[in-house]
């Protein structure tokens, strides 16, 4: 049966074998994150932690920490979701399929949210203090609500089906906040800044609740990157395979009957600094000004849980949702954007600072294409499209025998094609991730679109005496010297400051290349030029991927917390077999 709350979906979690509770007392400053970080990187169960030092609820984490797990949580409305969006997609070929068709009236039906008089999340009245207070690395400004659902409604339109439901960071202490405050870091491109400018423009206050926990849909409905119109609170009653259900609660935005905890409250002018926070780019994004929830009231449910994840360097457990994403909304970009076959945000390099994609080249079909055509329109389309617009590389490539998610086969592809004295495009003095501090400024930066087609150009070289190959035709070396003598064979050339490391692994080089580099300042090339106010370079392609002074600090645990937990994990310790 699809579930009402959270502890359902924990309960049969727990019968069917997939969750492990924990009654060590871990503190919920840094030790529970460090367990979550071990159990998620071994593939293990859920987490329930009962007796959580700096906590009144139990915790629970990695619900979402295998794909296999996610999808059976989501099993009572994840095929509705399916059929839902491919409707949308193409009612001509649903027409097709009766059989599928018939499901859809109960999919909507549950699209629709309930209007109850009140529900489980309004029982117990209690205050910011109480809420766990749950740190993950060492240098983040205080704890975080780690797993949000910030609730809005457009003040010009207010209810539940014109409403945003996100997910924004929460700080619940530190800092300088008072008592009855918490930090809102919403980034920029966000559903809820639409509602906070029509806010501002009419001189109010905007109001916003904050849900956390109850059916676990709700949690997946706060991340996904729904078409314009359709209210993530509709489609997560689809993937819950039940209605949402709501409180009104007029003239401020409606309540969630079934949350385990609801933090009421208000944004008004004015904003304090939030964070440092240990972000999904594995490195930690800074203490910046940002607006702050003035508190009115917390309630919670009489049995509730408090759900939370840790992110980091990926893979974390949210790639897990950026997965689910791309198996519902794939298909979209080929509809929105002609052309486009494929769009992959990989997720080893943070998401937003790559994007590959395979294209089309169809401008002159009676001549053999030579140079990318086609291929520049629909990359300046894929960078018009919602978080996509974050991307600072986008590799595109014409429609040969390749996918963007198979990544070494693609970077093959792209250097065997590529040619870097016309086939790289700048975009400058742009906007760029909030989290990505390689950029000029926060929110500021630059972007690269690569777009290679045509005949194959080139051998790649897998073997080098001068460096680190860190796949074919890549090269990593440890200075600018180096990278002038790259050699044939590698079209590309990274300068690290941990040239193995950084070839070790294909998740190394992704993650150090495409985060540590802002494109118009750190990409460069031999024999390089300027012809027309367009960039070429007549060699290899390099990209200075080191550290740069004023670049956020990459993520290390406590070492004494390390010993702690893996001490735990010792035969015959509270921990055993977990990790």
């Amino acid at each position: 049966m699809a579930y009402a709350s959270l502890k359902e979906c924990v309960d049969d979690l727990t019968g069917a074998g997939k969750l492990r509770v924990v009654d060590a007392p871990l503190d919920c400053d840094l030790e529970v994150a460090a367990v979550h970080r071990r159990v998620f990187a071994a593939g293990g169960p859920a987490i329930l932690f009962r007796n959580a030092r700096g906590s009144s609820f139990p915790l629970v984490s990695n619900l979402f920490g295998t794909k296999e797990r996610a999808y059976y949580i989501l099993r009572h409305g994840l095929e509705s979701a399916r059929t839902l969006l491919a409707a949308r997609l193409s009612p001509a070929d649903m027409a097709k399929h009766p059989l599928r068709a018939a499901t859809l009236p109960a999919a909507l039906s549950h699209a629709l949210p309930r209007f109850v008089k009140t529900g489980p999340s309004q029982d117990v009245s209690g205050r910011v203090a109480d809420l766990p207070r749950v740190r993950a690395w060492p240098r983040d400004g205080g704890p975080f609500v780690t797993l949000p659902q910030v609730y809005t409604e457009h003040p010009d339109a207010p209810g539940v089906m014109k409403s945003n439901l996100g997910m924004y960071r929460v700080q619940l202490g530190g800092n300088d906040y008072d008592e009855d405050e918490v930090g809102l870091h919403y980034q920029i491109h966000r559903g809820i800044g639409v509602h906070h400018a029509a806010a501002i423009a009419k001189g109010e206050a905007l109001r916003v609740n904050l849900f956390v926990g109850g059916p676990p849909a709700m949690t997946l409905a706060a991340v996904l990157p729904l078409p314009e119109g359709v209210p993530e609170v509709a489609f997560a009653g689809v993937l819950a395979g039940r209605a949402i259900r709501f409180v009104k609660d007029e003239p401020s935005p409606a309540i969630h009957a079934d949350a385990d905890f609801v933090v009421r409250g208000v944004i008004e002018q004015g904003l304090k600094r939030e964070g440092p926070f240990g972000d999904h780019l594995g490195y930690y994004s800074e203490a910046h000004d940002f607006p702050v929830m003035h508190v009115e009231s917390v309630t919670h449910r009489k049995d509730a849980i408090w759900p939370f994840t840790v992110v980091g360097r990926p893979p974390q457990e949210d790639s897990i949702f950026g997965e689910i994403i791309h198996d519902l909304f794939g298909a979209t970009v080929a509809s929105v954007v002609p052309g486009v076959r494929q769009v992959h945000a990989v997720d080893e390099s943070g998401v937003h600072p790559l994007l590959l994609a395979v294209g089309s080249e169809r401008y002159a079909p009676y001549t053999k294409t030579t140079r990318p055509m086609e291929l520049l329109t629909q990359a300046n389309a894929i960078l018009g499209q919602g978080q996509m617009s974050l991307a600072k590389y986008l590799f595109i490539v014409d429609d040969g025998d390749v996918r963007a998610d198979d990544i070494p086969a693609f970077f093959r592809y792209m250097l065997e094609r590529v040619d870097p004295s016309r086939d790289l495009h700048f975009q400058t003095h742009t906007t760029i991730d909030t989290l990505d501090y390689s950029g000029t400024a926060l929110n500021e930066g630059s972007k690269l679109v690569i777009a290679a087609c045509g005949e194959k150009k080139r051998e790649l070289a897998s073997t080098s005496s001068n460096g680190h190959v860190a796949m074919p035709g890549v090269l990593v070396v440890s200075s600018r010297d180096e990278a002038e003598r790259g050699g044939e064979g590698f079209p590309l050339v990274v300068i690290a400051d941990d040239a193995e490391f950084t070839a070790r692994t294909l998740a190394n080089f992704l993650w150090v290349t495409f985060t540590r580099s802002d494109p118009a300042r750190h990409v460069d090339g031999v024999g390089a030029f300027t012809k027309d106010k367009a960039w070429g370079c007549t060699g290899a392609i390099i990209i200075d991927a080191r550290i740069k002074p004023g670049q956020a600090p990459v993520l290390e645990e406590d070492p004494d917390v390390t010993e702690r937990i893996e001490a735990l994990a010792v035969a015959g310790g509270p921990l055993a077999g977990l990790f």
